[in-house]
């Protein structure tokens, strides 16, 4: 936990950004029948049938002290998927010398998954590019591209998309518009904090040690 928290109280450093990273599935909602639009006065007005059109997952990896994110919109959530998705956001910051991405445990989420979509070399070069940083078990609320997903879902997510196409594109006049605004998170949680209202679980980590 402390590592993670120890890289948001980092000063912003272009050669080295600080960058969280989450994906989450979505289920592609269409309509049985043509909703009736809007009309002065009366809202839209959708049939309570729907049609299910499968799933996808959408990817998203957030800059917080530059107000910048990256979402991309993919069939599935494999290791493959996830190294395109990293190489392409590697290939946002040509100038950094790596990139510290904060992540989850997901098996998928290795440099070992680079290897599975990209020629050993490429893989190799990608893999130096990132520094990875784990958040604990329980603990994903330390990473702040949830925070971005749940700004995703209010303000994109919030209704009827029935297709991946309409998807990609709803998403990324999502991501043009909040890059365009700098929007961003005010983290206040460090590691003083945690020391502090967390306390018991160093002792458990402590005991633990001490017993291995």
């Amino acid at each position: 936990m402390e590592d993670v928290l120890d890289l948001y109280e980092q000063p912003y450093d272009p050669s080295r950004p600080v960058a969280c990273f989450d994906e989450r599935p979505c289920q592609l909602i269409g309509d049985s029948i043509v909703p009736l639009p809007i009309e002065p006065g009366r809202t839209k007005k959708e049939h309570y049938e729907y049609i299910r059109n499968g799933t996808c997952c959408i990817f998203i990896a957030f800059e917080p002290r530059a107000g910048k994110r990256l979402a991309y919109v993919s069939e599935r959530r494999t290791k493959v998927d996830y190294a395109n998705f990293m190489k392409m956001l590697a290939e946002n910051y040509p100038e950094a010398k790596s990139i510290a991405l904060v992540q989850d445990n997901l098996n998928t989420h290795t440099a070992g998954s680079f290897y599975e979509a990209l020629p050993p070399n490429e893989a190799f070069e990608l893999a130096k590019k990132f520094e990875f940083h784990y958040t604990p078990k329980k603990g994903s609320w330390l990473n702040m591209a949830e925070i971005e997903l749940s700004a995703l879902s209010k303000q994109c997510l919030d209704r009827r998309i029935g297709s991946i196409r309409l998807l990609a594109d709803e998403v990324r006049a999502w991501e043009k518009e909040r890059n365009a605004i700098g929007a961003t998170v005010r983290w206040q949680f460090n590691k003083d904090n945690a020391r502090t209202k967390l306390q018991r679980h160093y002792i458990n980590l402590k005991i633990n040690v001490t017993e291995h």
